[in-house]
């Protein structure tokens, strides 16, 4: 008897014991190892591509597009690293991987172009990480190994594509590229509602429902749009097409000497181009 009165007083106090102990603390959140905030205040960006945040939101827009740690991200026609100089180093520091589908090397200036940002990159692997270079043009094979990519994005090159005729090529490469679930996010100067799309896209604008209609032809679904980068005051009645706006500000037509006695005055007081932003979704 003596035992088992021992033994209950020791059991009772190990209860007593556990009753009394407080309950371990929840692990705290994983922080990203650089913000998306961090990344768009970065040192290395220059103040000309920081002054440009106002009219792109980068943070708002990346948002809106889904950008996560760890993702594989496809950038179209990076140019000379805007958007770039947000995603690498955002992405190397957070486990994830960026492809950069650049121009196909055709011709001279596409040469210079690709090995110019290639250049950039290889400076500073430590901030930009190992960003692999693709291409994407009339010939171009796969952007990326197909079903890979979280997240392609299309900044502002709809009217180029248009131009150069490979608008559905870059929809299905897109479309390839991703996996099941996996987001498109554009970006593209937007022309006034209920117009006739010029197939050229000469004057630089699209028409946002034609953009909606590309994409869904090769597969997509439009999850939304946002009116992130909307200007209310783009006109877009330009003598010279959007570039006539900041940051190109045309004051000749495109190939011409730049007339120094054009008035930029209005242009300038208008900005950037309104511009919709819309996010499409493969299908799983």
């Amino acid at each position: 008897m003596a035992l088992l009165s021992r033994r209950s007083a020791l059991l009772s106090g190990l209860a007593l014991a556990s009753c009394g102990r407080k309950a371990d603390a929840p692990a705290a959140p994983v922080k990203d190892a650089m913000t998306l905030q961090d990344a768009v205040a970065g040192s290395w960006r220059t103040a000309a591509d920081k002054a440009r945040d106002p009219w792109r939101h980068p943070v708002e827009s990346l948002e809106f597009w889904g950008l996560k740690p760890g993702q594989t991200v496809v950038e179209f026609w990076p140019g000379a690293g805007w958007y770039t100089d947000i995603l690498a180093p955002y992405l190397a520091a957070n486990d994830g991987k960026l492809i950069a589908a650049n121009l196909e090397p055709a011709d001279p200036a596409a040469v210079e172009t690709v090995e110019a940002f290639r250049r950039k990159l290889e400076a500073d692997r430590k901030l930009y990480g190992a960003v692999e270079i693709t291409a994407f043009g009339a010939t171009s094979g796969p952007v990326a190994p197909a079903g890979t990519a979280d997240l392609v994005l299309f900044l502002r090159n709809l009217h180029n594509w248009m131009a150069a005729g490979i608008v559905e090529k870059a929809f299905r490469d897109a479309f390839a590229a991703l996996k099941p679930g996996g987001v498109l996010g554009v970006e593209e100067h937007r022309a006034a509602p209920g117009g006739v799309q010029d197939a050229l896209a000469a004057d630089g604008y699209v028409d946002q429902a034609y953009a909606v209609r590309l994409a869904q032809e090769a597969g997509f679904a439009l999850d939304k749009a946002s009116e992130i980068n909307a200007n209310p005051k783009d006109t877009r009645s330009h003598p010279f097409g959007v570039w006539t706006l900041p940051p190109v500000r045309l004051t000749a037509p495109r190939g011409e000497p730049q007339d120094p006695a054009f008035d930029r005055a209005k242009y300038d007081e208008i900005g950037e181009s309104d511009r919709m932003t819309l996010r499409f979704v493969k299908p799983s």
